[in-house]
């Protein structure tokens, strides 16, 4: 899923951030409650994780401005009953009282996306004859099931995001391993090769082609073998 992560506490929202995005999840955060009017404005997010107490604008305001069809969990210190329920009646979808594990969030959010129906969940990506479930961490390809670690798991789903688009060796550091990119690593290579053998271990094509020392790309149609 794409979430907002709405946070005025740095080191809490980069937590949060890092968790989410090691299962799979792309993620964004806003400071203030005016910053996430903007991101939500300018995006489209599967769902939002929402902190009640922030400057300005806080977290009610921000739930009665945004988009109706946007599912929220709000996140908040606050947590006396009256709380809870102002939270929930103003319109988020679950209430989770600070301080919290990284997975009670990520297993609220799928209770969220289990709301859609399936052929509108937020949480279910393709190309091609790839499937990923980003919150079960499922893959299969052409049916058949992928077993992958967290973090071969993760860079598929940012090559299936963006299939048929060139993802930057920058943009899977920062967004698989969520740090600095440092250019001696050979983490991602290493990680790919692994990805690579299990997406044609049933002898398929090999789907990912390599832009030497720039990234990778996810084809959405791989052309067949040819036959000889």
């Amino acid at each position: 899923m794409h979430l907002l992560i709405v946070e005025d506490d740095d080191q809490i929202a980069t937590f949060l951030a890092r968790g989410l995005a090691a299962i799979g999840h792309l993620v964004d955060t806003a400071g203030s409650g005016e910053a996430a009017i903007e991101a939500i404005a300018a995006h489209h997010y599967d769902a939002m994780v929402l902190d009640r107490m922030l400057p300005g604008l806080d977290g009610i305001e921000v739930l009665l401005r945004k988009p109706r069809d946007l599912p929220v969990l709000m996140l908040s210190a606050l947590n006396t009953l009256d709380d809870r329920i102002e939270g929930l009646n103003a319109g988020a979808d679950d209430y989770l009282v600070k301080p919290f594990e990284v997975a009670e969030v990520a297993a609220r959010l799928n209770a969220i996306a289990r709301r859609f129906p399936a052929s509108e969940r937020p949480d279910v990506l393709g190309a091609g004859d790839i499937e990923i479930v980003l919150t079960t961490l499922r893959a299969t390809r052409d049916g058949k099931p992928l077993h992958l670690n967290k973090k071969e798991f993760a860079l598929l789903a940012e090559l299936v995001r963006n299939a048929d688009r060139m993802v930057t060796r920058r943009m899977m550091i920062e967004r698989v391993w969520g740090y600095s990119f440092d250019p001696s690593t050979n983490i991602i290579e290493s990680n790919m090769s692994r990805l690579r053998g299990k997406l044609t271990i049933h002898g398929g094509t090999d789907p990912i082609e390599t832009v030497r020392g720039t990234g990778y790309i996810l084809r959405n149609a791989v052309p067949c073998p040819e036959l000889g």
